[in-house]
C-alpha cells in the first residue's frame, strides 16, 4: 500500500502489519526484516515510514487512572484527543500538548513532542513516568529513570529506533476550566516580539506568528499570543467545528502574493484584538485541527515543516538572517510560528533547547531544498538543529553537528540490537 506522513512527501510502498495484541506484535518483530512504529501519521516526513511499518492503531485502551494523583497509564496507540475527552470532564489536563491533538502516546513520547509551555513546562516526556518498550529479541522492558535508564532517555525523542512501545503512564495537570484566557500583542519587528516574550514569559503558554515576508524595519513583525487556563467555566467543551478541505489545491495558489495578502490581513485584523479574551481550549491550542485535511492545502506534491531552535544567546541574529534570506527568496509561509524554549533534558535526541524555535511551512517545489540547505548552515553555525519529527530532507552531517549525543544513542542502539530491527527512511538517511 502506498504510505506518507502529514507532509504527504514522501510516499513509498510499503507493507503495513497491524498486531491487535502483545503476542502478535511479538511474532511480528521476531519475523525479521526491518520495521519501524506508525502511529496517526502527524510526524511531517520520513521518520515513521520504512518498507515494512508496524500500525500500531491496535494498542487503544486505557489502563489506569489515579483521580487524586493524575497519573493516566495508557495504551501507546491511544491519541491525545482521546485523552482529553476522558480527563477534561474530571478536572485534569495534558501537561504539555503539542499544536494537533491527533497524536498518539506512542508518538508523543518517541518524538519528545513540545508546545506553548516549554518554557515552564518543558517537553512531553519530562512528565512521563515510565513505559513498556518491545525490543530486538522480542522482549518487553520496564523503562524509566530508575529502570534501563539507557533506553528510556535513547526512547524519548528517539523516534521509534528504540523498539515499539507498549504502553505509558504520564503525569497530568489539575485545572479548573476547559476554557483559556488568552490576550494578544502586536509586535512590529522581531526585536520587539523578543522583548515581548520575555516580559510575558510569566504567563504558562505563549506563542507568536511571524509575518515571514516582512523586510526592513519590519523584519519580524509578528503578533504574540499568551494564555492561562481560566478559573472560571465549565469543564464540559462542546464539539470542535469542523471544516474539510475536499482536494488538492493548485500549485499556483500558494504564491508570494498569495502569502503576502494573507500575512497583511492577518497581522491586521488579529492585531486589532486587544485586552483579555476567553477563548475555547481547542481554539488556543489546536487552531488547525478545525481544518481536515488542511495539508491540502499545498497541493498535491506535498509540503514539509522547516523548524529549528537556537540557543538563546545567538538566537536574535540568527532569526534576523535566516527571516532576511527567506524574505529575499520570496518562499512565503502562511504558517510562521515562534516559540520560547526553556532549559532542555537528558534524552538524547530530544529537539529543544533553551532559546528560540522557529516553524515554517513550504510546498515541495524546485529549489526549495537548496534554500533549506543554505538555512541548516545559518542553523547550526548558530549553535541549534533541525527537529526530526518535522524533518525529510536534513542531510547526516546537519544532524550530527546539531544532536552531539548522536554517538551515545547509536552505541546503544548496537547494544541492545536495535540497528538491524527498527529502521526509517529518515534514520537511513541521517545514518543514525
Amino acid at each position: 500500500m502506498e504510505m506518507t506522513s502529514w507532509g504527504r512527501f514522501p510516499r513509498i510502498d510499503a507493507v503495513g502489519h497491524t498486531p491487535r495484541n502483545e503476542a502478535a506484535l511479538r511474532a511480528c518483530v521476531l519475523a525479521g526484516g526491518e520495521k519501524i512504529a506508525h502511529g496517526m501519521g502527524r510526524s511531517y516526513g520520513d521518520s515513521a515510514l520504512n518498507r515494512e511499518v508496524i500500525l500500531t492503531g491496535g494498542f487503544r485502551y486505557f489502563l489506569d487512572f489515579d483521580s487524586k494523583t493524575g497519573i493516566i497509564t495508557c495504551e501507546a496507540g491511544v491519541s491525545l484527543s482521546d485523552i482529553i475527552d476522558v480527563i477534561l470532564p474530571r478536572g485534569w489536563f495534558l501537561p504539555v500538548t503539542p499544536g494537533t491533538r491527533f497524536v498518539s502516546l506512542g508518538g508523543a513520547i518517541a518524538s519528545d513532542v513540545h508546545g506553548k509551555n516549554h518554557h515552564l513546562s518543558g517537553s512531553f516526556c519530562d512528565h512521563v513516568l515510565g513505559f513498556d518498550l518491545m525490543i530486538a529479541d522480542g522482549a518487553t522492558v520496564r523503562c524509566s529513570r530508575s529502570e534501563n535508564e539507557d533506553l528510556f532517555h535513547a526512547t524519548c525523542g528517539g523516534m521509534g529506533l528504540t523498539g515499539v512501545i507498549l504502553r505509558g503512564s504520564f503525569r497530568l495537570q489539575k485545572v479548573k476550566s476547559c476554557l483559556i484566557r488568552q490576550e494578544i500583542f502586536k509586535a512590529a519587528n522581531l526585536s520587539e516580539v523578543i522583548a515581548l516574550f520575555e516580559e510575558k514569559s510569566a504567563w504558562s503558554y505563549s506563542v507568536a506568528w511571524i509575518d515571514c515576508l516582512a523586510t526592513g524595519t519590519k523584519l519580524g513583525r509578528s503578533l504574540l499570543m499568551v494564555g492561562e487556563h481560566a478559573d472560571k467555566g465549565t469543564l464540559f467543551r462542546s464539539p470542535a467545528k469542523t471544516l474539510s478541505v475536499p482536494f488538492d489545491f493548485p500549485r499556483f495558489c500558494l504564491n508570494r502574493y498569495s502569502v503576502s495578502a494573507f500575512n497583511h490581513l492577518y497581522h491586521r485584523r488579529k492585531g486589532a484584538s486587544t485586552g483579555e479574551q476567553t477563548v475555547s481550549l481547542d481554539h488556543f491550542f489546536f487552531p488547525l485541527d478545525s481544518i481536515l485535511h488542511w495539508n491540502r492545502i499545498y497541493g498535491a506534491g506535498g509540503f514539509t515543516q522547516y523548524q529549528f531552535v537556537l540557543p538563546k544567546a545567538a538566537g536574535v541574529e540568527g532569526l534576523r538572517a535566516i527571516l532576511a534570506r527567506i524574505a529575499r527568496s520570496g518562499r512565503g509561509s502562511f504558517l510562521a510560528v515562534l516559540k520560547l524554549f526553556g532549559k532542555g533534558n537528558d534524552n538524547l535526541l530530544s529537539f529543544p533547547m533553551e532559546g528560540f524555535s522557529l516553524a515554517l511551512d513550504f510546498k515541495i517545489e524546485r529549489g526549495l531544498f537548496p534554500l533549506l540547505d543554505e538555512l541548516d548552515h545559518i542553523v547550526t553555525d548558530h549553535g541549534g538543529r533541525l527537529y526530526l519529527a518535522k524533518d525529510t530532507r536534513m542531510r547526516a552531517g546537519v544532524f550530527r553537528r546539531g544532536y552531539p549525543k548522536w554517538e551515545v544513542f547509536r552505541g546503544i542502539r548496537e547494544t541492545h540490537g536495535l540497528v538491524d530491527r527498527f529502521n526509517s527512511l529518515q534514520a537511513r538517511r541521517l545514518e543514525i
